[in-house]
């Protein structure tokens, strides 16, 4: 503790169990969880560099964190550790206009970045749904999505270098400023989605792109899931790439209106409602949407939609980042992340709605139809034992129908502490063994994040 307070300065760290016990889990409710020895809010990389030292002499395990809006227990605080949140590195560093590039520190917000180089005439594209409080070292850690990921990709396509602490506090600079560049393993593609299990990211060089033009909004409302499945199949098929292309269910649908009392523009009993953008302007953007609507009205839509307003636009992505909030009137959710190929996206509702059947709860599906990443969400009642083990059990079909599907099990959210077990059979025992093979090359003494996304036995 001495050392502690040495490395950040006595505010820096926390240690009253009533305040350590907040850092101790993010927002996954199946993922275990202890109270740490101690919570250090270092500012810089210097003192990140200390409080690593510091730990490793003593043999104490750390567990980075960010904001805590991670849904899979990755930044979850095991016993005797202590918790390395770098929310007061916020600073972004610097923006570079003409070679569209941004350096930021992790406590970064991801919604205060891209506010800031919008400003420039930028982008920077991942947009997780809590990018409004989300931070971009728990992006980099988890290799986070979002609704772009159609036309952009994730966050490890926005990233040229890093600066990781590694176990023995020394600093390693990985990638560089340039757009090209291939000297050396990639390692920091390494770091990304690693979730910290291999260092501290204390830095990043992200690449921007140009501003997109306003973007136009396309709603489809489908009688089938099989419908609109073969809509987003053909869509992809025609070469078309919109900038964002999400499906919600109909029970996202029905709770999303009776969140917001609004209606989404679907018939009732609508089982799916494809939302499109496209932010390519003028007549591209048009002719990308025209190609869409004809598809989706050849695929048997019921309804197609299409604005340049931007308030309906923004209007229609709102409803679909309140899902979660919306289902917490049925009671507490449980987010599961499975990426299947996107010609089964249909046969992924239908097994959900199956599931939910056989367990006897809720389950919502919405996701990001353009790359076949979908949430199930499971809904059930946090004061009933009974029906949170019914949606452990759900959680876990869910992942085993992703597999079956030929998909994987985890699409954005990360491994964490919950799928393991899941990681070991995607993967397979080669795979695991290189896994095992690069941690203990880089932590040999297995104190940055232990029992994250896989054990060391």
């Amino acid at each position: 503790m001495a050392a502690l307070r040495a490395a950040v300065g006595a505010d820096g760290v926390l240690t009253d169990t009533e305040v350590t016990a907040s850092y101790s889990r993010d927002m996954m409710p199946l993922a275990p969880s202890a109270t740490p020895v101690a919570v250090v809010l270092p500012s810089s990389t210097e003192q990140v560099r200390a409080v690593v030292r510091a730990c490793a002499a003593a043999g104490v395990p750390i567990v980075p964190r960010g904001a805590g809006s991670g849904l899979s227990g990755a930044a979850n605080a095991v016993a005797g550790c202590v918790v390395l949140v770098t929310t007061r590195m916020n600073q972004i560093i610097e923006v570079d206009a003409d070679n569209r590039l941004a350096v930021v520190e992790p406590g970064v917000v991801n919604l205060d970045l891209r506010a800031a180089v919008e400003k420039r005439g930028l982008f920077y594209p991942p947009d997780p749904s809590s990018y409004d409080w989300c931070t971009i070292g728990g992006n980099l850690s988890t290799n986070a999505g979002g609704l772009c990921c159609v036309k952009y990709g994730v966050t490890t396509d926005s990233v040229l270098g890093l600066e990781v602490v590694l176990a023995d506090g020394e600093l390693l600079r990985t990638g560089r400023r340039t757009v090209k560049g291939v000297a050396g393993y990639d390692l920091t593609k390494l770091f990304i989605g690693s979730e910290g299990t291999l260092g501290v990211i204390t830095r990043a060089t992200l690449a921007l792109r140009p501003l997109p033009q306003a973007p136009a909004t396309l709603v489809a409302a489908f009688d089938s899931t099989a419908a609109a499945g073969a809509a987003v199949a053909t869509i992809v098929r025609e070469g078309v790439v919109p900038s964002l292309m999400e499906i919600m269910d109909q029970t996202s649908i029905s709770a999303v209106e009776q969140h917001l009392n609004t209606e989404l523009g679907a018939e009732p009993g609508c089982a799916a409602l494809l939302i499109c953008q496209s932010d390519s302007g003028g007549d591209a953007g048009r002719r990308e949407l025209a190609v869409i609507e004809q598809v989706c009205r050849d695929s048997g839509a019921n309804l197609v939609h299409a604005t340049d307003d931007l308030a309906e636009g923004r209007m229609l992505l709102a409803a679909r980042r309140s899902v979660l909030t919306a289902l917490e009137v049925y009671g507490a959710w449980l987010t599961d992340d499975v990426c299947v190929p996107r010609t089964r996206i249909a046969e992924l509702i239908s097994g959900c709605e199956r599931i939910s059947r056989e367990c006897g709860l809720r389950i919502a599906v919405v996701g990001h139809a353009g790359d076949g990443n979908m949430h199930p969400t499971i809904v059930y009642d946090p004061t009933s034992e009974r029906e949170f083990a019914r949606a452990r059990t759900a959680f876990g079909d869910i992942l085993a129908l992703g597999l079956r599907l030929g998909g994987t099990i985890t699409g954005e959210h990360g491994v964490g502490k919950i799928k393991q077990e899941w990681l070991a059979r995607e993967i397979g025992p080669v795979g695991l063994r290189v896994h095992r093979g690069i941690k203990a090359a880089l932590d040999p003494d297995n104190l940055f994040n232990p029992g994250s996304m896989f054990s060391m036995s």
